[in-house]
């Protein structure tokens, strides 16, 4: 029985090197994926992109009186919707297909973190 002990007390720092490891991991799995993908080449601290057209022609939406259906039809020709028409529109801060043509997804941002690190060009 008392080898049996002795083996047994052999393995202890075996299981608080395992332990350590294993939290380790925990830890890194909940902090990595945030460092994972770098898509947005703004600064957080800026907060939104201020679209101050849109914002007024809302705003100018909500005082006035109903329109025509007809009025409400010229105005949604020109861009996203009847409220907002072309505001802000041609801006280079409103993301949308046409000028997002050269953006990287976060797919083909994995993709390349992942052939950087196996070293697979």
């Amino acid at each position: 029985m008392q080898s049996f002990r002795f083996k047994i007390a052999a393995f202890r720092p075996l299981r608080i090197l395992m332990t350590a490891i294993v939290c380790a991991v925990m830890f890194l799995s909940n902090v990595l994926p945030a460092y994972a993908i770098h898509s947005t080449p703004s600064n957080p601290r800026s907060g939104e992109t201020p679209l101050n057209e849109i914002y007024e022609r809302s705003e100018d939406a909500l005082r006035a009186e109903p329109r025509t259906m007809k009025d409400l039809e010229t105005e949604a020709g020109k861009g996203i919707n009847e409220v907002q028409g072309d505001a802000d529109l041609n801006s280079n801060q409103m993301n949308r297909p046409d000028n997002s043509q050269n953006a990287v997804s976060a797919e083909e941002q994995v993709e390349n973190v992942l052939r950087k690190l196996t070293h697979k060009e």
